[in-house]
């Protein structure tokens, strides 16, 4: 049985899979980037880092496991330990553990702390599927020589010479014939005048035709007025309206994005725990018994991924590094 292949299955769906006993693999989104001199595109991604210190089972993968393996969920509880244990040793002796598409666990040598280094090779943000990474190339640019040109003198030269030489040759004597010029000047002007005084009967009529419009919509505005005095005037204001009172259903707030204190089976105890973190200036929910059996309590719950992400970090940074993100 591959259970690094069911954990590979679960990344796609869950910020979270907890290993029992062992540790757990932690996602986050990231935005597309774009990534040294050589314009590498990467789209958007989820980064995989491992957390050695949340070991507690929250059943998410076992149940998994007992699904697709058709066994029972005490057995796949069983085959975690046992697989969980296999690691661990390997790992006391200095040896990697590989996950596939997933990434590798070394051991530092000095400090013997475990190291976690993600493969890139897989994305698994649901949303960006079919997106691969690109390089775009450098654009070259041709620079053009500039053509260093005669003086003008030279060229004026060297075509004085040759007209010179070819009117000696042909003795070609030059005849221009008489053309009657005709003066078109005053044609030109009246065509001009023409087309002012066109334009300025257009432009007259436009006035005339808006002064036109507006006097016929002051007339009909002030006769409306007067009919609706009248109106007023005519009619009596003793009208007896019915209170009446409608209740609108009022939409509840969604907020899917909870971030998990811990779990019980006893809804004592949830209560305890409900009451505690309200002393600690939480403001805490109990969720709906799970089909596990348990009742979630929650530090917060949240409208938006981006703000229960920011709010998980400080969390664990500040008060437990076990919380973790439940999406409904």
């Amino acid at each position: 049985m591959m259970i690094e292949k069911h954990i590979s299955d679960l990344l796609y769906r869950y910020q979270c899979v907890t290993i029992p006993g062992f540790g757990a693999f932690v996602t986050e989104i990231v935005s597309a980037q774009v990534n040294g001199s050589a314009a590498t595109f990467l789209p958007p991604r989820k980064i995989i880092s491992f957390n050695p210190n949340i070991k507690n089972n929250d059943g998410l993968l076992a149940n998994h496991i007992a699904q697709r393996e058709k066994i029972t969920f005490e057995k796949a509880v069983a085959l975690l330990t046992q697989k969980a244990n296999s690691w661990i040793a390997e790992l006391q002796q200095h040896n990697s553990v590989s996950f596939p598409n997933i990434g590798n666990i070394s051991v530092n040598g000095e400090e013997l702390n475990w190291i976690f280094t993600p493969i890139d090779s897989v994305n698994y943000l649901t949303s960006s599927f079919g997106l691969t990474s690109f390089i775009s190339p450098e654009i070259k640019r041709e620079v053009l020589k500039a053509i260093e040109e005669q003086p003008v003198f030279e060229k004026i030269e060297t075509s004085t010479t040759l007209v010179k030489e070819e009117e000696e040759d042909t003795k070609v004597i030059p005849f221009e014939p008489v053309a009657t010029k005709r003066n078109f000047g005053f044609a030109r002007y009246a065509v001009a005048s023409i087309a002012l005084l066109a334009a300025m009967g257009t432009y007259g009529y436009k006035m005339y035709y808006d002064q036109q419009i507006a006097t016929k919509t002051l007339i009909v505005q002030k006769q409306v007025q007067e009919e609706v005095q009248k109106k007023i005037q005519e009619a009596t204001f003793v009208i007896d309206v019915p209170e009446l009172s409608v209740s609108l259903p009022i939409a509840e707030e969604k907020m899917p994005y909870h971030l998990i204190a811990g779990a019980f089976r006893s809804e004592e105890n949830a209560d305890k725990a409900v009451r505690l973190l309200q002393e600690q200036g939480f403001q805490p929910n109990k969720l709906n018994r799970n089909k596990y059996d348990l009742i979630p309590v929650t530090y917060g719950s949240y409208k938006t991924l981006e703000e229960a992400e920011a709010e998980k970090v400080k969390l664990q940074k500040e008060v437990n590094a076990e919380a973790w993100l439940f999406i409904e």
